[in-house]
């Protein structure tokens, strides 16, 4: 009440400078809201005079001061090149050239100069939000009128083709199928994720991970490195509502940086270091068959999970490009890893560790598996598909049962197998293991199946029992394997 003097100012502010500090203190004001949408810089002398006559009108003050106009670098009106044969084909209908003129002129855009296609523009600095030649045309067809633009009687097409993109669409959805009819459930998380999750791993460093400059909140922080904690999140939330018995699988990209890289920059490619690939998550945990008349309760195991990936591989004919071996980090208690001929590791199998699990209030174990779907995709485009006649012979089906140091592997026995005979094996396969009583310290039993096969002729007993003893000797030599 007691003010007598009141000083005005009218300045127009950079809208980037006005958002990116509006945003980093959190003061979101009615001012910041207009000033990072753009002004008119050339309208603040007007608001000043405005404002000043208000007060002298409703508060009966009295103008004393000279105003003082400080415009260092003044705004030009914006230049836009307008092509009049761009403006109809945008719009898809003709329309005339004086039309557009008198548009132009009721939206105060001035035309400086004009040739045969071509009108030289100067737009209002008031109209902040038309910069190109596009939204001048946007603002003629608004003016024309949507509705005045009929819809043509032609029908143009080409002919279609697929690309890269329309094919890895399709092996997607093709696998989605094949989980869905297992009955696995999609889930979709959300890309950003907590810091937490990767402050001490050893298996997806924190200096490995992108990290946003702006983070709406501390769980939001992070570009995943890993579908595995976004699938175990979606676990312990189906958990808490009694929901626990669960097969999810999720495709989605994943997201690394490189810091030797970022801080060379040797091409100047502000992207240089930063990657991102497609990765398809599978998570099994809880019970197979719970409550059924006709079956005992069932918990699943590590190696339905095994299977189901195994299955994906086989359907897109990449097993017979595979090693797979064993491996253990922080994240899997054990697991196995497949890896490419090359030495590309395409993905891993397991079972989560007892720490993760408990991180995220989990008492069950959870069967995980990741694959490089960007790496799957790219082998599965070398395979070739080959047709062959159902043979006309018969198979033959012998058994083995092999006593084995404890630490043997069936892939060990399967790879061995496979290289000893490479014609007639067609099939192997485990149908049992045994440990226990009978047995010498350390060893364990596989009962072993092999199928043979000839595609020229039946085979006789003799060529029977020669693969057999050709096998027998090889597991021998090789892993010290003797028979039960």
């Amino acid at each position: 009440e007691e003010t007598t003097d009141v000083f005005l100012e009218s300045a127009c502010f950079n809208p980037v400078w006005i958002r990116k500090t509006a945003r980093r203190h959190g003061l979101n004001t009615d001012s910041s809201f207009r000033f990072e949408r753009g002004c008119d810089p050339n309208n603040t002398l007007y608001v000043l005079k405005r404002a000043a006559l208000l007060i002298r009108e409703l508060a009966g003050g009295k103008i004393s001061g000279k105003v003082q106009d400080v415009y260092p670098q003044p705004v030009a009106d914006f230049e836009v090149e307008l092509s009049i044969q761009k403006t109809q084909s945008l719009i898809g209908k003709k329309i005339d050239r004086e039309t557009i003129r008198q548009i132009l002129n009721s939206l105060e855009i001035n035309i400086v100069s004009e040739t045969d296609d071509i009108l030289n523009l100067h737009i209002p600095t008031y109209r902040v939000d038309v910069r190109r030649d596009v939204d001048v045309i946007e603002d003629i067809l608004r003016i024309y009128g949507y509705n005045n633009v009929e819809v043509s009687g032609e029908l143009k097409s080409n002919l279609s083709y697929q690309t890269i993109t329309d094919r890895a669409h399709k092996l997607q959805n093709l696998i989605s199928d094949q989980l869905t009819g297992c009955g696995f459930s999609e889930i979709m998380n959300n890309s950003l994720t907590k810091i937490s999750y990767y402050e001490h791993s050893q298996a997806y460093p924190l200096n490995n991970c992108v990290t946003l400059m702006n983070p709406l909140s501390a769980d939001l922080s992070l570009m995943r490195q890993t579908l595995l904690f976004g699938g175990l999140e979606s676990i312990a939330y189906n958990r808490n509502r009694r929901n626990v018995d669960l097969r999810f699988y999720e495709f989605g990209n994943c997201y690394f940086i490189d810091p030797e890289k970022v801080a060379q920059k040797a091409d100047g490619n502000v992207l240089t270091g930063y990657s991102e690939n497609m990765q398809l998550g599978i998570w099994m945990t809880g019970n197979k068959v719970t409550n059924n008349w006709a079956h005992p309760d069932e918990k699943m195991s590590v190696f339905e999970l095994k299977s189901s990936v195994e299955a994906i591989l086989l359907r897109l004919g990449i097993p017979q490009k595979l090693k797979v071996a064993e491996w253990q980090n922080e994240i899997f208690s054990a697991a196995l890893q497949y890896t490419l001929g090359n030495g590309n590791i395409i993905g891993e199998t397991g079972i989560i560790s007892k720490n993760i699990c408990k991180k995220f209030d989990i008492d069950s174990d959870v069967y995980f598996a990741q694959l490089n779907w960007s790496l799957v995709l790219k082998e599965a485009g070398k395979t070739k598909v080959r047709f062959s006649e159902i043979p006309k012979y018969p198979s033959v089906r012998r058994d083995l049962a092999l006593l084995l140091d404890r630490k043997i592997t069936f892939a060990e026995i399967e790879k061995i197998a496979h290289a000893t005979e490479k014609k007639l094996l067609k099939q192997l396969s485990l149908f049992d293991v045994y440990e226990g009583k009978n047995l010498p310290e350390g060893k364990k039993s596989y009962a072993v199946s092999f199928i043979l096969q000839s595609e020229e002729k039946t085979l006789t007993d003799n060529q029977i029992d020669k693969v057999m003893e050709n096998l027998q000797h090889a597991f021998e030599q090789e892993l010290a394997a003797s028979l039960r």
